[in-house]
């Protein structure tokens, strides 16, 4: 089984879509599918699919809506002769809880977590080439917004905010990394587009104004710093960090310690 969540939810098996139409049903196997191989209690799944407001009916709704997920599953994968007993083996009951077990299959979620962790101890180490490519590699895996197309609630909200929050530390990491090696060329246009969706991001600004200074563009560095200044104050009533008020008068300053490859954001 393979499953995709970075991005519109896919589950497949043996290369066949076993994703639902149906909402609550689509719901129920994205957040199966973001804890593959393991168990997801009734409770957390009721949660999920009815906040604190659930039906009288709810465990009997789930046993429903888990049937109707084993039959989409037997009748996709056999739709002449669907094939439940497979399907219960992909979708198993154990305990108070359900499991969607992958049979050694693809997680982009895992992945995602594993080349991120892997990144992150190669830079420790003091090997940037190899922490940019694995922290790259990581991001890669996004295709979208996670499970875009699912109507998620409370428990998937909280999954997906983690991961966002995840992939921003990863996306600043790299950057660092990647200007440290004196790339500032090839991640200027991806921090240009970061500070567009992220108006008082503070780090990713500060990142995208030494780019465009070491790129030479250095009235687009202190444009950009303006442009935080006013959204931070319009938006959240701040000024910028005093550290992004220095990185604003070194760029004034011309300042040769910018250009150095040694120098490093103190916010970073």
């Amino acid at each position: 089984m393979d499953v995709g969540v970075l991005g519109a939810l896919q589950v497949s098996v043996d290369g066949t879509s076993v994703v639902p139409t149906a909402p609550k049903p689509r719901a129920l196997l994205a957040l199966l599918a973001f804890n593959m191989d393991q168990v997801v209690p009734s409770r957390t799944i009721c949660d999920e699919l009815w906040g604190e407001t659930p039906p009288k009916s709810a465990a009997t709704t789930l046993q429903t809506y888990i049937l109707q997920l084993r039959r989409t599953i037997a009748g996709e994968l056999s739709p002449l002769a669907p094939d439940t007993a497979r399907a219960k083996q992909l979708l198993t009951t154990r305990g108070k809880g359900y499991v969607l077990v992958g049979e050694g299959g693809e997680c982009d979620v895992a992945e995602f977590d594993r080349l991120a962790s892997a990144g992150m101890r190669r830079s420790e180490e003091g090997d940037s080439q190899a922490a940019s490519e694995l922290l790259r590699r990581a991001t890669d895996l996004w295709y979208g917004e996670v499970l875009v197309d699912v109507e998620t609630g409370p428990v998937l909200e909280t999954e997906i905010m983690r991961l966002k929050e995840r992939r921003r530390i990863v996306v600043e990491s790299r950057v660092q990394i990647d200007l440290a090696l004196g790339r500032h060329n090839s991640v200027v246009d991806e921090l240009s587009a970061l500070a567009v969706r992220d108006r008082t991001h503070e780090g990713l600004h500060g990142q995208l104004m030494l780019a465009q200074y070491r790129c030479g563009r250095r009235t687009h560095a202190l444009q950009t710093f303006h442009r935080l200044r006013t959204s931070l104050l319009n938006e959240l009533g701040l000024e910028p960090s005093p550290w992004l008020h220095r990185l604003q008068q070194m760029i004034l300053d011309t300042d040769p310690v910018l250009a150095s490859e040694e120098y490093r954001l103190v916010s970073c």
